[in-house]
């Protein structure tokens, strides 16, 4: 939502910005979405209890990755863009329109701080593990679960450690396993075909990072012996992909298919190409993730080990610099840390959720972790957040 340039004038304070986004997206959700007005409700948590439950219980965690601003979401002028959020997954869900992210605005660094429940601090441009336990280490080591049980997949090369951390009392083995759909694609091309080459673009925001994509003998067992893929079928589907976050949602669909993992993590990060300056393609991909998460909703309902007893989530991990702020660039980039910048919003869905319900209250985007956690029934007792009370 685009903030006037008047209340910028009265030197408001973040606080107040932030209230004013998170009041303007749920008087624009009411009179659009036809959702109601929520409030909190104290009594039975919507979540069947026991540990019979929490085996089937399946979570699925996708951060509309990137960065997008409420002038091309949820704001009136934005609706176009999202059409799939507005009609079909919102007036099923709990909307909250009030994640307040007060980290260090980096896709990696805050991504990986969504994944703790702590804001990290690490350089969002270096190949390091997050400092604190990982939600896939309370995951499995609360619950016992396998490693086949906790998974992430990540277009990004840069993310490739974030499925375990550096915290010693957790070891190591415990996190999950992380798919880059673009080192398979690498390894399964020899990293020397040009016909892919649109898909193996890492890095939108530092053109001065690029890490390696060569492939490996590991990828290969990845494509072969996990997702039950052969290299010419994945090279094929390849072709068909428009942007790296397709190919990573072909991915998540081998993954449900042959794995059904229980908690499962997708980072989107197409919307990211804002980073070169160019409008349409960001608005292009802002269309494109809308459409990716529908297709992974309705991938859910038609796999039988999902239907009926998944909950997903979906939120950005920030937002964008506004226009008005001389400091900034606007959609390109997310350098001011201005409050537009760092108020975003959470869409919960699925098993256990309350349908149709928008939620102002504020929250932190590290109270994601505790939060699964009181679903999933593990705790996360190394997490600086707190659970969301609609939603436990």
């Amino acid at each position: 939502m685009k903030v006037p340039s008047s209340f910028h004038r009265s030197r408001s304070t973040p606080q107040e910005t932030a209230s004013y986004l998170g009041r303007s997206r749920r008087d624009f959700l009411r009179s659009a979405a036809g959702v109601a007005l929520g409030s909190t409700l104290i009594g039975a948590s919507p979540f069947v209890r026991g540990a019979a439950a929490a085996k089937r219980r399946k979570v699925i965690v996708v951060t509309f990755g990137g960065g997008a601003r409420d002038q091309e979401t949820f704001a009136p002028e934005g609706q176009q863009y999202i059409p799939h959020l507005m009609r079909e997954l919102i007036p099923q869900a709990s909307f909250f329109t009030q994640v307040m992210n007060q980290g260090i605005l980096g896709h990696y660094v805050a991504t990986a701080s969504l994944a703790t429940g702590v804001y990290e601090t690490l350089n969002n441009f270096s190949a390091v593990p997050p400092e604190h336990p990982t939600v896939f280490e309370y995951f499995r080591k609360d619950l016992n679960r396998p490693p086949s049980d906790a998974w992430v997949v990540a277009p990004s090369n840069g993310f490739n450690r974030i499925g375990e951390s550096e915290y010693r009392s957790y070891g190591s083995g415990l996190g999950a396993r992380v798919v880059l759909p673009k080192h398979l694609l690498s390894a399964a091309t020899s990293g020397g075909n040009t016909d892919y080459e649109h898909l193996l673009h890492d890095s939108y925001e530092n053109p001065l990072y690029t890490p390696q994509l060569a492939g490996g003998e590991f990828e290969l067992q990845q494509l072969e012996m996990i997702l039950k893929l052969s290299v010419d079928d994945f090279k094929a589907h390849a072709l068909t992909a428009s942007s790296p976050d397709e190919l990573s949602m072909y991915i998540v669909r081998r993954l449900m298919q042959q794995q059904s993992p229980s908690l499962l993590w997708i980072t989107m990060h197409d919307i990211d190409i804002a980073h070169a300056g160019a409008y349409s393609l960001y608005v292009d991909a802002i269309r494109r993730t809308d459409r990716l998460c529908s297709e992974l909703w309705k991938a859910v309902q038609s796999e039988p080990e999902y239907a009926g007893n998944t909950t997903l989530f979906i939120l950005p991990d920030f937002g964008r610099d506004a226009d008005e702020d001389a400091g900034g660039n606007g959609f390109q980039h997310h350098r001011t840390g201005d409050a537009a910048s760092r108020t975003t919003w959470m869409l919960a869905m699925g098993a256990g959720v309350r349908e149709g319900v928008v939620y102002d209250s504020p929250m932190q985007s590290i109270d994601l972790v505790p939060t699964l956690g009181a679903i999933m029934g593990f705790s996360a007792s190394q997490s600086q957040g707190k659970p969301v009370r609609e939603l436990v």
